[in-house]
């Protein structure tokens, strides 16, 4: 038995040592004296923990796929792969909120051992193999974020945001675990390798049951990712955070609850069973509504915090699509365009955070004439948007490429035409703040503080990944196409 246990932490290395990095920071901040000082060697020490949790992530990549801990835990490439996504996402967070005036001073801590707590739900999340699991994920997830988004107490917007996080998200969930539990009565377990064989036996009104007991599920998962139309919460929680909150929110919990879709569709309806049609084409409307709502609605605003929000809104609708074909060549479109979303947002949060702090406002003003006081981080910014668009050569347009190759081949045109135009309407709007950008005159000489040498250098390094993926996007796709889903 204890063989056993030391076995199955071997593959638990990762999460235990985050544990054990939020556990360390906690007392480190309670010994911290100078309550309004510096946390330098409290950011390293997160910073160098969560680089080498990378190490034992690679290596799980490597190892054979199994189920842990009585098969609540599943470790695969797939979870491997989207942990690593959630890793190098916290660290970008946790590195931004450092030089960011959005957060105080004497908060600076709790936001990275929150983010810390956030990127353990992920984590698990990812991983889940039963309901319960599932479950525990999302709320160690959501009840630290409904805290990280109210951060600036002082701040009507951001108590707003937490109030509305924390009614939609305890909604969301209370109807999630209502499905959960009749999942349980009509299949007896809350085991996926247990309850996958017994559905195929259903049929009248237990079948009737585990359908609209599966869409209350779908609605908790549904509204951690924002899919329409649980994405009410999304706008006004971005722009009432501090903007490393935001950035984070815009990547962590996002591909953390994409994750769990994406298994539990897989477990679930990829055997052709009576539930896959209907599965499959609740996916299909919702993706086509959520680009739509995301997309539209992001023409008309003036934040920039908002914007990102419909955006993601809209990427979000665009990732899904790769679940419909129910293949590893869909997962493989999925993980990449994930990994391409990781760096254009933190990009794009990284440039807004520097110019919000300088001007006490994200609205297109701060955009103005960038191009002729920092011209490196102008081009940097108009290529991530002209990328979060889709264009060429940028890893944007790979991403959204595959999606359109795995939606195509399997015949759903209807979608692939919705997604299209879509994508068109998103170059409005990116396109609207590149020109602000480049040729609009700015209303001042003066440079912006937050782009420091150091700073700038991040946000260069951060840029690399957007254009290698898009020339070099075949050696990343060999990557995300060795993360298959294990299921059996």
């Amino acid at each position: 038995m204890l063989q056993e246990l030391f076995g199955f932490l071997s593959y638990y290395i990762p999460e235990l040592m985050c544990v054990v990095l939020m556990t360390t920071l906690l007392v480190a901040e309670a010994s911290v004296k100078n309550e309004n000082g510096p946390r330098d060697k409290i950011y390293a020490y997160a910073l160098a923990v969560l680089a080498l949790t990378l190490i034992p992530l690679i290596q799980n990549l490597g190892k054979v796929p199994t189920h842990i801990f009585h098969n609540a835990v599943t470790i695969d490439p797939f979870s491997t792969l989207v942990k690593i996504i959630m890793v190098v996402g916290t660290m970008g967070a946790i590195w931004l909120s450092r030089s960011s005036r959005d957060i105080y001073t004497n908060l600076k801590s709790e936001f990275v051992i929150m983010a810390v707590g956030v990127l353990i739900g992920g984590m698990l999340l990812a991983s889940a193999n039963n309901m319960l699991t599932v479950y525990l994920g999302i709320e160690t997830l959501s009840i630290l974020s409904y805290v990280m988004s109210s951060l600036k107490r002082d701040e009507s917007t951001s108590t707003e945001a937490g109030m509305k996080y924390a009614l939609y998200g305890g909604l969301s969930a209370g109807v999630a675990l209502f499905g959960m539990s009749h999942l349980y009565g009509a299949l007896g377990s809350i085991q996926f390798v247990e309850m996958m064989p017994k559905l195929s036996g259903l049929e009248g009104g237990s079948l009737a049951i585990v359908l609209v007991s599966f869409l209350m599920f779908f609605v908790g998962i549904g509204y951690k990712i924002s899919l329409f139309p649980f994405h009410m919460w999304t706008p006004d929680v971005y722009q009432g955070s501090p903007i490393p909150v935001t950035a984070f929110f815009s990547i962590v919990p996002k591909v953390a609850g994409l994750a769990t879709l994406v298994r539990v569709s897989f477990v679930f309806f990829s055997d052709g069973s009576a539930l896959t049609a209907s599965w499959i084409g609740l996916i299909l409307v919702i993706s086509a509504m959520t680009m739509t709502v995301g997309n539209v609605t992001a023409i008309g605003q003036t934040s920039v915090k908002r914007l990102l929000a419909f955006s993601s809104i809209g990427h979000v609708g665009m990732m899904i699509l790769g679940i419909v074909v129910l293949n590893d060549v869909g997962v493989q479109a999925i993980l990449f365009y994930g990994i391409a979303y990781l760096f254009m947002t933190l990009i794009a949060f990284y440039i807004t955070s520097h110019l919000s702090d300088m001007y006490g406002t994200d609205t297109y003003d701060v955009f103005k004439g960038l191009v002729y006081k920092h011209p490196v981080m102008a081009i940097i910014m108009a290529g991530v948007l002209f990328s979060l668009a889709g264009m060429p050569p940028f890893s944007g347009f790979i991403a959204k490429f595959n999606i359109f190759s795995v939606v195509i081949e399997k015949k759903y045109y209807g979608i692939a035409i919705v997604a299209a135009l879509n994508s068109c309407v998103s170059l409005y709007y990116y396109m609207k703040l590149a020109k602000i950008m480049m040729f609009s005159k700015s209303d001042g000489d003066e440079r912006v503080l937050g782009f420091t040498f150091q700073n700038q250098a991040v946000i260069v390094a951060l840029f690399i990944p957007v254009v290698f993926l898009g020339i070099f996007w075949e050696q990343a796709m060999i990557l995300s196409g060795n993360a298959s889903v294990f299921i059996k």
